[in-house]
Order: C-alpha cells, then structure tokens, then sequence
C-alpha cells in the first residue's frame, strides 16, 4: 500500500514517515501544495494524508483538483484544532476523513487502515483466499491458520496480490504500489520477491502463478 503524505512541518511529517513506514507501508513526502497535486496528476496511490495549510497551492485546491480529475482516492486531511470552516469545507470537497492537531499517532494509524480498506470497497481487516490470509491490523499473514514467517517487503507484496486475487497484476504496477521515489527497485527485483514469496506458500493449495510477459495473477489450486 502507498501512501502520500502532504505536510510542510517537517517535524510532523517525519514523525508520520516513521510510523507509516514501520507499519509497512510505501511512504512519500512532499511540502508544498504544488508539489502535491503534481504527484497525486502522476502516480497512483492508495492514500493521501492532506494538511490543509499547505504553501503554494492550498490543501483544499489541491483536493479540489483531484476530485475534479474524477479521483476517487482516499484523503484524509489535517488541520489546525480551530479550523472548524475549512474541515468542513474539505469535508464538502470530498475528503473522507480529518484530524485536527495535534494528535495521536496510533489513532492516524488507525485511520489509514480503517480509509486503505474502505478504498479497496471492504470493512474487512482479514483479506482471505482459500487458507491464504492477511491481517491489514497486526500486518501478519496465515496459510492454513499457521503464520508464515515474512520479510516486510514480501508482507506488501502479498497483500497487493491478495487484494487483487484472481486478477492479473504487472510487473510495473508492483513496483507502483510497494516502492517509494528513489527505491531503486527494477523488474528483476521483483521476480526476487516473488520467488522468496512462492518459496513460502507452496505447501498450500494456491500459487502464485506467471503470466509471462504480463506478470503474476495469485489462484487456489484445483484438488
């Protein structure tokens, strides 16, 4: 999962970067309004944490312009604890959720989870297929009810696949949604992750199979 967070308190900013990032997810960071709805135009992401303050371009135009695009991607703002008017007008431009400063940082975690899974069109916090399952809260995978021991990057790539079961996923859009700007991750990377990840849930009834030249497609096994 990826997200992006917009904030120019540098402070704050790194304080969510940590968090967000030990919690597993792929994590950018811009300053500026600007900036912000530059990258939301160019690269896809499964949510942006929004402070409304923003310079350059307000948070709310930046909202505005994502919207306008016919985004449907989760936003959660950030405001100061006194700004009742411009939660409200986020709220009116299609934010799904606000925080006012300063709070804490395990309930925004809390918050991300709750608006990654209703983006994904589920309440549900246990993605399954078959005996294969990931627990979005504690970040922790099952094969037949037994925990199978992860790397976190292998964690992230296994919830793409499970959140898109059945489905063909890309090369690219792996890279898209488990790296960072400046990750220096290539195609072969990837074909490493997924053979690590194959490697570990091979003694169940589902594979990770290759579509070659397309990418990979997570299916149950016919007894």
């Amino acid at each position: 999962m990826r997200i992006l967070i917009a904030e120019d308190d540098q402070v704050l900013a790194d304080g969510l970067l940590r968090t967000l990032r030990k919690g597993g997810y792929a994590v950018d960071h811009v300053a500026s309004g600007s900036e912000a709805d530059a990258a939301l135009a160019d690269h896809e992401f499964d949510l942006v944490i929004l402070d409304l303050g923003l310079p350059k371009l307000s948070g709310l135009e930046v909202l505005r312009n994502l919207r306008a695009r016919g985004s449907s991607l989760p936003v959660l703002i950030l405001t100061a604890a006194d700004s009742v008017e411009q939660r409200v007008k986020g709220l009116d431009l299609g934010a799904d959720d606000y925080m006012a400063k300063p709070f804490a940082l395990a309930e925004l975690e809390a918050r991300v989870r709750a608006l990654t899974r209703r983006g994904l069109g589920t309440a549900a916090t246990l993605i399954k297929h078959g005996p294969l399952s990931f627990d979005a809260t504690g970040r922790v995978a099952y094969l037949n009810e037994q925990m199978i021991e992860l790397s976190a990057r292998e964690l992230s790539l296994l919830e793409v696949l499970l959140q898109r079961s059945g489905r063909l996923v890309s090369k690219d859009q792996l890279v898209e949604k488990l790296c960072e700007w400046g990750d220096e991750v290539s195609n072969n990377a990837i074909e490493v992750y997924i053979h690590r990840l194959r490697k570990k849930i091979e003694h169940g009834p589902v594979r990770i199979a290759t579509v070659r030249g397309l990418g990979y497609c997570l299916e149950k096994i016919a007894p």
